[in-house]
């Protein structure tokens, strides 16, 4: 499918005559879309930015944007969406920042619902009264940054975190939510007791593993196939106010792999736990010293990291102010049980919103220098323990030649902290690896920093991972046929399918994924 870039004013009026039309040959007659009583308002002019993403590769343009204030006017709209039945073509897309890579979170020619808009009329809600864990309650459309903010004036956090926080709370929790956190705390959807959703009927229902419990498990990770989560109650912690942020070398891959898995097997050990991979990099340890500190300065000097693969390795110790002197013991003890380089030992000390934000620093410099709005071909994939020796082999140094692109992040996790009652595909072993190519492309670049070449790479990742039989699956997937989406899910699709049919079966939600046609009737 081709991005469609017709005027949209045309759209509304071509739209409109339809509406009309399907109106008017109903038992019960609907009003148009542009008159539904909504305390919001619909917005038929205004949509381009809709028509965008992170990805910044496919540009679809809806027919309308949802500017909602209440959950009312998102369940108003689905439910009239609903009642318009198969003869109408239009879906419904919630978007909440524009994260999404491929168009996942676009509705050609339909109505894309602006989740940033209901967040300002549902404020951030922290329980701490001594008689349950405490929570926090939030909008589906609110950010998680705004979420770690507001929680620190409690003294609390949530658990688990994304790398980038500048992310809405629905969009994570419809995929899964990772970071260096998940082998502790398992994803973010580990860490929700509650959510309300809109269903594709236009129902809203609240559910949590007790009450409603199929949806709620079924919209966890479920690509926002089932329903748009507009509210959630996440699971909170006392919060540190420091962090020792480390980072490592390792020049052997098996070395690294090893224990990067004994730390996180390891009851005392760091708080978080990440890897990437760096192939030829020209004055590695130089560039780390804006923001940390070598061990043995005079070590680090004279340390090369050109026309090496090198491992590193991020680990993170939170503490509070009075805790230092017992984190610095914890940390010496930790790093004396590891084999890396030892001319890299690299320290920072830094408050603990600073190091969660960390990637909103990298974000500010590269939209400075217009380097943020360029395509970006991420490829991220879940890897079994049994697969992740032979996939280093073929593909760093040997597929991937250097690493200039961007970050290729590589860490375990433990599947126990997943919860296979939800939508999420992960493999099959009780340890596999988050391998992320985090690339950015040059445009109109022919060259190995343009989009062609490394789309091409990606496909040559995707090909070893596939004959190769290694048992991955991809995280924040994107297929392009049903067929290739029943191969992602394996025997777990006829209970996707099955839940699709339960909660939306008219297909109207999310249909940027190209999972469901509305058109095709489920079978």
């Amino acid at each position: 499918m081709k991005p469609y870039l017709t005027n949209s004013s045309s759209f509304y009026h071509k739209k409109c005559f339809m509406i009309l039309f399907i109106s008017t040959t109903m038992a019960t007659p609907l009003l148009p879309l542009d008159v539904l009583p909504l305390e919001g308002r619909l917005s038929f002019e205004e949509i381009n930015h809709a028509a965008r993403d992170f990805g910044n590769r496919y540009q679809f343009h809806p027919l309308a944007v949802l500017h909602p204030k209440s959950v009312s006017d998102i369940a108003k709209t689905i439910k009239h969406v609903w009642k318009m039945g198969q003869s109408s073509d239009l879906t419904v897309a919630a978007r909440g920042c524009g994260h999404s890579l491929q168009g996942q979170s676009q509705a050609h020619q339909g109505i894309v619902i602006d989740m940033g808009s209901i967040r300002v009329h549902h404020p951030i809600q922290v329980v701490r009264n001594g008689l349950v864990q405490p929570y926090v309650d939030v909008s589906g459309g609110e950010l998680w940054i705004n979420i770690l903010h507001e929680t620190l004036k409690y003294g609390l956090t949530p658990k688990s975190w994304t790398d980038y926080l500048h992310l809405s709370v629905g969009g994570t929790l419809s995929n899964a939510g990772v970071s260096g956190q998940a082998f502790r705390h398992g994803p973010q959807i580990s860490n929700v007791h509650q959510l309300q959703v809109v269903t594709g009927k236009g129902e809203v229902v609240n559910c949590s593993k007790n009450q409603n419990a199929e949806l709620f498990h079924s919209v966890l990770g479920g690509l926002g196939q089932f329903g748009i989560i507009t509210r959630a109650r996440i699971s909170l912690e006392s919060a540190p106010n420091k962090v020792k942020w480390i980072r490592v070398l390792y020049s052997d891959f098996d070395t690294f792999v090893r224990e990067q898995e004994q730390l996180i097997a390891a009851k005392e050990t760091f708080d978080y736990i990440e890897g990437f991979v760096i192939i030829n990099r020209t004055g590695l340890l130089n560039n780390w010293r804006t923001s940390f500190s070598p061990q043995d300065p005079v070590q680090a000097s004279q340390f090369s990291s050109d026309g090496k693969t090198l491992y590193c390795l991020e680990m993170a110790k939170y503490f509070k102010h009075e805790e230092a002197d017992l984190a610095d013991q914890e940390i010496r003890l930790l790093l004396s049980q590891l084999s890396y380089i030892s001319s890299t030992l690299f320290i920072a000390e830094v408050s603990y919103i600073d190091f969660l934000d960390r990637v909103h620093v990298s974000e500010i410099k590269l939209r400075s220098k217009g380097l943020w709005e360029v395509p970006h071909p991420w490829l991220n994939l879940l890897i079994p323990k049994s697969s992740i020796h032979r996939f280093a082999g073929q593909v760093f140094g040997n597929i991937l030649k250097d690493t200039s692109n961007g970050p290729i992040l590589i860490y375990p996790v433990n599947k126990s902290k997943w919860d296979n009652r939800t939508s999420v595909v992960i493999p099959e072993e009780d340890i596999f690896y988050l391998v992320a190519f985090l690339s950015s492309a040059v445009p109109s670049s022919t060259g190995s920093d343009g989009l062609d070449h490394i789309l091409s790479q990606n496909k040559r990742i995707l090909d070893f991972c596939e004959s190769g039989r290694l048992g991955v699956k991809q995280y924040l997937p994107h297929y392009s046929t049903q067929e290739e989406w029943k191969d992602h899910f394996g025997p777990r699709w006829e209970i996707f399918k099955q839940r699709k049919s339960t909660y939306d079966p008219l297909a109207i939600l999310a249909p940027g994924h190209r999972i469901f046609q509305k058109s095709i009737p489920f079978s």
